[in-house]
């Protein structure tokens, strides 16, 4: 069989590339190995799909700290509001909650994979499913696909789509990496971003704070001179080998870097009160000293930060939970309100790359067309979604980069054709 357009890859940029393609009138075939087409989608955003983010534009590529701004061009061509836009023609309206993000109003992510199959259909795109491709032989006039049992597929262009190495079970298992190679390009080093932290501190070792969630903290990673790398204001929880939650995965990347530079821990400093300053709660717990003289200091402190956390604090400073608030000194409460806005720990390693919700590192952006998508050093060849070494924030960013880079490969090798180059 023959093709204009053959696209590898069912996630989010696959399917995206596949529907652009088609729509600029190129015969499309697009090849999944698993069952289902657009099983990352389906699972993104707890099961709703966060389909992308209403964020200005910059602020978008800032919220993508992994190469976001390679995607100035793609963006002057198809931006997070044409994705809006996209849903909505096809019939999946959208609606906005907190940081930006955005939900199909159904809050099921079926909803969005259902509406891009059903785009597929009427577009006539050519699906094979539970197809793994075993290798693509680069030639001048045409490519070649060879699928399992000796079948080859001739397609004029052909469109990357595999994904990294995050996620396997939805398929992401990086068979893409060989391929590109094979095509001259550079595969710049993995590892794992938007990923739970490891530490060895005792108190993680001995579960004295497994399960605590903290809401709306400050957490932050430091480089070894002590200075902040990168901040970040979320919820977090700590687990039984460390960290995680929302504010975990956003500073990971940060703190797999340090690592990657052959540091053996890293440092994070963890503010619970955010929003107030050190006298500001000195005051008022000063203030609540001398109205409730007679309270224990575990009363006095409930509802201060979560119990659990009040007593690990307690015990580090030895102090009898039981002990009344009027025996406290201003020097303790001092260290103590101290403590809750620099708790200070270290952290020395990630859950692996397959545990992590997106990869850091891949074909390197710099043999890409940053406008096409096209590859720089193999001619009708394309690359898009998480192959690429791009990789932003969770919040519908990195969903974000996989429709915008996908609608532009699709487009560009459709149009690459009618061109005749």
């Amino acid at each position: 069989m023959t093709y204009d357009v053959t696209i590898i890859g069912g996630g989010p940029s696959g399917l995206m590339a596949a529907i652009a393609a088609a729509e600029h009138g190129a015969n499309t075939l697009l090849i999944e190995k698993g069952k289902k087409l657009g099983k990352k989608l389906a699972i993104s955003g707890g099961g709703r799909c966060n389909v992308t983010n209403r964020l200005p534009q910059e602020e978008v590529i800032k919220n993508i700290p992994g190469n976001g701004k390679f995607l100035y061009s793609a963006f002057s061509v198809f931006n997070n509001y044409d994705i809006i836009d996209f849903f909505t023609t096809l019939q999946v309206p959208l609606k906005e909650e907190d940081h930006g993000r955005m939900f199909p109003v159904s809050n099921q992510s079926k909803t969005v994979v259902n509406a891009l199959l059903r785009r597929l259909d009427e577009l006539n795109v050519n699906v094979k499913l539970e197809t793994a491709v075993e290798a693509i032989h680069y030639e001048a006039k045409h490519h070649t696909v060879i699928l399992p049992h000796g079948e080859k597929i001739q397609s004029k262009a052909i469109i990357v789509a595999v994904g990294g190495k995050a996620v396997p079970y939805t398929g992401s298992t990086g068979d893409g990496y060989a391929w590109a190679k094979k095509a001259g390009h550079t595969i710049t080093e993995l590892y794992p971003t938007e990923v739970a932290l490891v530490s060895e501190e005792a108190f993680i070792r001995n579960k004295a704070l497994q399960g605590i969630s903290l809401r709306n903290i400050c957490l932050s990673v430091l480089n070894q001179k002590g200075k902040t790398i990168i901040s970040h204001q979320m919820d977090m929880i700590f687990t039984h080998f460390g960290i995680s939650g929302p504010a975990v995965l956003r500073c990971s990347q940060f703190v797999v870097k340090e690592l990657r530079k052959g540091i053996s821990e890293v440092p994070m400093v963890l503010d619970i009160f955010p929003n107030s300053t050190e006298k500001e709660l000195m005051d008022k717990l000063l203030d609540m000293i001398d109205q409730t003289p007679k309270k224990t200091v575990k009363n006095l402190l409930k509802g201060f930060a979560p119990e659990k956390f009040i007593i690990f604090l307690l015990n580090r400073h030895n102090m009898c939970e039981e002990q009344k608030a009027g025996n406290l000194s201003k020097q303790w409460v001092m260290q103590f309100i101290h403590e809750c806005k620099h708790f200070t720990f270290y952290v020395h390693d990630s859950l692996p790359l397959e545990k992590a919700f997106v990869t850091g590192g891949g074909v390197s952006i710099k043999e890409i067309v940053p406008n096409t998508m096209q590859s720089k050093i193999t001619e009708r060849l394309y690359f898009c979604g998480e192959i690429l070494d791009i990789h932003g924030y969770t919040g519908g960013y990195n969903i974000t980069s996989a429709l915008v880079t996908g609608r532009l490969a699709g487009i560009n090798a459709a149009l690459e054709l009618q061109s005749g180059n």
